[in-house]
């Protein structure tokens, strides 16, 4: 018989996130994949300024838009994958998820498999029914300044709603072996497989809770298990460091762990440290799927590598969805010179008054709010707070941007610092990356969005 909606199909299920952001390491989920037992596989590829890339290059090209990584991880590991029946669960499908399909069915087709169902969720792209939605009294006033989007609205670039867990546990109950999303909480992914498999509903607000926290402990991959760590010297060989693994119960206790024999460390600091992460009321953690407590729980060492999660209370979702927007905001440019030798410093101070002169003279005046100069080397990433004297170095980056509506006035801005390796003091060297030119700035506008107004929709293909 199958499984009732509250039937646990198993009583333990362990689920390893291998992806923290779209650039982490490769081998991060290669190495979960082979070197111990996982039943899910879990990859967060997007950030808020990623969407808006990704649409950039979907504009461009159609059959883009989505994070290429993962459809050359999935070529380099479903031979394992299969063999060992792991199931991946991804928002690698960015603001393209059938184009990012399409390409995953041509790997799967390559590599002689059939059978292989790859669901794709959709709904969160409302970027093409802004105008609707405003129309129909949604103002998406920006949560920091409390303006509404009309102020933006011909600028805006993508426009994607944080969705729940319910539609990946909807494409697992499917059959689903790789559920591809658009964005979603970064704690869903994990969320989602521990809906399906332990049938919980949205009445279950502390197994919920505990699924959130499960996720959010590990959505950044190896940051949990002693990547990013104060005490870094504590942690064994980092090189090879295990990323984290979720052992989960249907009562929704579960333990953070790794592979045995990966490098790393997990104990109550390490998870801490992750935890606080991104964290604003640490007593209400708003998702789609409930507000999760994280004041209410406990962290117990229970053996080497391994803390025990439990007590999280859950709390009643809101009837909204936060809504990540981007939209243009004028434009920048940044370049950087190395200064070297006696008087670096000195010399880097130089360098940064002549470039404003040169370009004064020509005309070009940027104010205080316009402009960036930083001497990287001297302090500038712990300004106001090192003992005197620290800031004398044998040699000094220095780093100069400006940003405006005017993208001539901005451009112009890069001719004057090359000249400085001829024209100005001595010791100016290593210029990278040749002439700044003007970029775009894309800014974040957070807003929320009644749920009742976005609908979802699950399909599940079969190779």
């Amino acid at each position: 018989m199958p499984n009732s909606p509250r039937t646990p199909r198993r009583d333990k299920v362990l689920v390893a996130n291998g992806q923290g952001f779209w650039g982490d390491s490769i081998l991060g989920p290669v190495r979960l994949v082979r070197e111990g037992p996982l039943d899910y596989l879990t990859l967060d590829y997007l950030a808020e300024v990623t969407l808006s890339i990704m649409q950039k290059l979907r504009a461009r090209d159609p059959k883009k838009g989505y994070a290429t990584d993962f459809v050359k991880l999935v070529d380099r590991i479903l031979p394992e994958m299969v063999e060992k029946n792991i199931r991946i669960v991804c928002n690698a499908g960015g603001v393209n998820p059938e184009a990012c399909k399409d390409a995953l069915m041509e790997v799967i087709a390559r590599h002689g498999h059939s059978g292989i169902k790859v669901a794709v969720v959709e709904g969160d792209d409302i970027l093409g029914n802004l105008d609707d939605l405003m129309a129909s009294g949604e103002e998406l006033r920006n949560m920091d300044t409390g303006e509404p989007l009309s102020t933006v609205r011909d600028q805006v670039t993508s426009a994607n709603v944080y969705l729940g867990a319910f539609p990946i546990a909807e494409a697992l109950d499917q059959g689903a072996q790789i559920v591809l999303t658009g964005r979603g909480t970064d704690p869903g992914l994990v969320l989602g497989p521990l809906i399906h498999e332990f049938g919980w509903g949205p009445e279950d607000l502390n197994e919920l809770a505990a699924g959130t926290i499960a996720g959010h402990i590990v959505e950044c991959g190896a940051q949990c298990t002693g990547g990013n760590y104060t005490d870094w010297q504590k942690i064994p060989n980092m090189a090879m460091v295990g990323y984290p693994v979720i052992e989960a119960h249907p009562d929704g206790s579960f333990a953070v762990t790794k592979h045995s024999g990966t490098g790393g460390l997990v104990n109550r600091d390490t998870v801490t440290h992750q935890l606080a992460y991104e964290m604003g009321d640490p007593s209400r953690y708003l998702t789609p799927d409930c507000i999760a407590d994280f004041t209410s729980f406990n962290l117990t060492e229970s053996g080497p590598d391994r803390v025990e999660v439990k007590g999280a209370v859950g709390i009643p979702a809101t009837d909204t969805y936060k809504v990540s927007l981007s939209y243009h905001d004028g434009w920048k440019s940044v370049g950087q010179l190395t200064v070297s030798g006696p008087d670096a410093l000195a010399k880097a101070r130089l360098c940064s008054e002549i470039v404003w002169q040169r370009l004064a003279y020509d005309g070009f005046e940027y104010s205080e709010d316009e402009r960036l100069v930083e001497f990287v080397g001297a302090g500038v990433c712990h300004a106001g707070m090192l003992p005197e004297g620290m800031d004398e170095a044998p040699e000094i980056v220095l780093r100069m941007g400006v940003k405006g509506s005017d993208r001539q006035k901005v451009d112009r801005f890069g001719s004057e610092l090359v000249p400085l390796v001829t024209s100005g003091p001595p010791g100016v060297t290593g210029f990278a990356g040749g002439r700044p030119k003007a970029t775009e700035i894309i800014g974040f506008w957070p807003a929320l969005v009644k749920k009742d107004k976005i609908p979802t929709k699950v399909t599940v293909y079969d190779s």
